[in-house]
């Protein structure tokens, strides 16, 4: 082997450790962070009313042209869900999320979803009509509202996510993936109860 070879491979190989425990520090699937959220047997994850984290406000364009902004919410829960149209998972969660939605929207419960990486609002409202999709989504094609999550918050390579608002406007709970009826419930549930 020549010595320009070696010093090919031997550069390769320290690339490769690089990338591997820069993985390694990353926190996880959530990106690292103390978000104090202790993730459950259910997949869901949890933080103590004591020790939850402010959630930033998210604020733009609706699908539909209007303007949003989730501190008008402020003493209801907001359940913030993360999708895109072009997402197998979203399509399976979405009228699971609609059920709920309808069931609690009268007891203080605001939905809003954000839609990322759609590259117009076409295939995103069509989305929204075939699921049947009453609440309101922000239009977030750059996935720029994510990021305003403390790091390991949230993941932006993992849709759907879904998040839940406590009244004070604190994350109380978070899904990295799809939900079904029942966990979409357990998660909202344990924050309704609180005075």
């Amino acid at each position: 082997m020549s010595a320009a070879s070696r010093t090919t491979l031997l550069a390769a190989g320290a690339a490769v450790a690089a990338l591997t425990l820069s993985a390694c520090t990353s926190g996880g699937t959530s990106g690292g962070g103390d978000t104090n959220l202790v993730t459950g047997e259910e997949g869901i994850a949890t933080a103590a009313k004591d020790e939850r984290a402010q959630a930033p406000e998210l604020s733009g364009e609706t699908l539909d042209g209007k303007q949003l902004s989730t501190g008008d919410y402020r003493g209801k829960i907001v359940v913030l869900n993360f999708w895109g149209s072009w997402c197998g998972p979203c399509r399976i969660e979405a009228k699971n999320f609609e059920k709920v939605y309808k069931d609690v929207k009268d007891q203080g419960v605001q939905f809003v979803g954000v839609n990322t990486r759609d590259t117009s609002v076409t295939p995103a409202l069509a989305f929204e009509k075939e699921q049947g999709i009453t609440f309101p989504s922000l239009y977030d094609p750059t996935g720029k509202l994510m990021l305003r999550f403390e790091k390991g918050t949230l993941n932006p390579q993992l849709i759907p996510s879904t998040l839940v608002i406590d009244r004070d406007g604190k994350i109380a709970a978070r899904a990295l993936s799809a939900l079904s009826e029942d966990k979409l419930r357990g998660m909202i549930e344990p924050v309704l109860a609180e005075k």
